[in-house]
């Protein structure tokens, strides 16, 4: 079943990685298998058409209690598959039932359980290429800001990374379309990187300002540095030394700081501002699911720190990565801390704590080394720092 998903989809970026017989056995079981009926919605289509504007999340919603056990229904072999199967706008579901379980298809079956049926085909043109047109897993308006935006960074990199310098004309602040100077290298420290314009090198760079810890709430620990993202520049000109003469005849060399434009401003920049080199261009595609192993952890802040509770569609930084097995694509269960009081029917006034409670989900959707940065997908009331995260089921 897996194989004949893999071959329906076309244009399908897949990533292989080397598994074991014992783990492809226990997918392959998984995705023959299908869910049980009992974690289909009551009002579960039997057939959906997919439409533009569609997401995976909002697909598997509309099939299943538990929209995190998508890759079952859909039969998906996550061990030697961590993309999804592309699903296109037009594309046929059928959501077909026996002995108990559910397996979802992009081709209707037979009484035999083969593919049957006569399928007329009419020739087309398609305008568009299938990566672009694919239903992504979230709506990409949620997430897009934050993959150019959120950075965890080492705090003696980021004291190294490059530094505007000066501006046109004295100015102090910096917007779209000024002009200003960077260094990349420091006479304080060592280990910096002139900006160079020489072929190879990077000549577009995101600017950053601050680099606010982020600390574990229960450890203390400082988890990483999230750079507060301010916009981005392109390198016109890199750094330079000139030879100068002066007045009394004697030679002597000038710093030429590398000049820079500012393309995009999401706020005003200044002097003192970092850059960093602009990352290749990833195609980001993951599937729901819930991790294979038991993960826990802790909201650490709302990113933007701009409100106190994060809602629905709302960004939250976790206090567990990669090193803690966490993916993108895992959806988590938030748990709302019980309240801490005193039982007064008790004479002796006991302190209790009343039990967490489930409060959401939310879905990892970039990972770090110790944080990971996750969208919250639903939420009964607002998630703040501190609350915990558990594996959905």
């Amino acid at each position: 079943m897996a194989a004949a998903l893999l071959l329906s989809a076309a244009g399908l970026h897949a990533q292989n990685f080397p598994i074991t017989s014992g783990q492809r056995a226990t997918a392959n079981q998984v995705a023959q298998a299908g869910v049980p009926l009992t974690e289909l919605v009551p009002n579960a289509p039997d057939e959906y058409t997919v439409k533009r504007g569609d997401t995976l999340w909002g697909i598997s919603g509309m099939f299943l209690k538990s929209p995190w056990r998508w890759p079952e229904l859909w039969g998906m072999n996550l061990e030697d598959i961590r993309n999804p199967h592309r699903i296109y706008p037009g594309q046929q579901l059928y959501l077909e039932k026996a002995n108990g379980r559910a397996i979802l298809r992009t081709t209707r079956s037979g009484a035999d359980g083969l593919p049957g049926g006569t399928v007329r085909v009419s020739p087309r043109t398609r305008y568009e290429s299938l990566s672009d047109a694919a239903v992504p897993t979230l709506s990409p308006q949620a997430i897009e800001p934050f993959l150019s935006e959120a950075l965890i960074v080492d705090e003696a990199a980021f004291a190294l990374a490059p530094r505007i310098v000066a501006t046109q004309e004295g100015r102090v602040l910096l917007s779209r379309g000024d002009r200003a100077y960077a260094r990349g290298v420091y006479s304080s420290k060592e280990g910096g990187k002139p900006l160079s314009d020489a072929r190879g090198e990077p000549i577009d760079y995101r600017v950053f300002r601050n680099a606010t810890p982020l600390k574990d709430p229960t450890t203390g620990e400082i988890l990483g540095y999230e750079a507060q993202f301010v916009g981005k520049a392109e390198l016109v000109r890199g750094e330079s030394i000139a030879n100068v003469t002066g007045k009394d005849g004697k030679v002597s060399t000038e710093i030429v700081p590398a000049t820079i434009d500012i393309v995009v401003a999401k706020e005003e920049m200044r002097i003192g501002d970092r850059l960093v080199a602009e990352p290749p261009r990833e195609l980001l595609s993951y599937v729901p699911r819930a991790p294979a192993t038991q993960i826990e952890g802790q909201i650490v802040s709302i990113y933007g720190s701009a409100v106190r509770y994060a809602g629905e569609n709302q960004v939250v930084v976790l206090n567990r990565g990669a090193r803690d097995g966490l993916e993108r694509g895992h959806v988590m269960a938030i748990q709302q801390t019980g309240v801490q009081m005193t039982d007064r029917t008790d004479s002796p006034r006991t302190q209790i704590r009343l039990p967490h409670e489930r409060n959401g989900l939310l879905m990892v959707f970039r990972t770090f080394e110790k944080v990971s940065y996750a969208l919250v997908l639903q939420v009964v009331d607002g998630a703040k720092v501190g609350d915990r995260f558990i594996n959905p089921n």
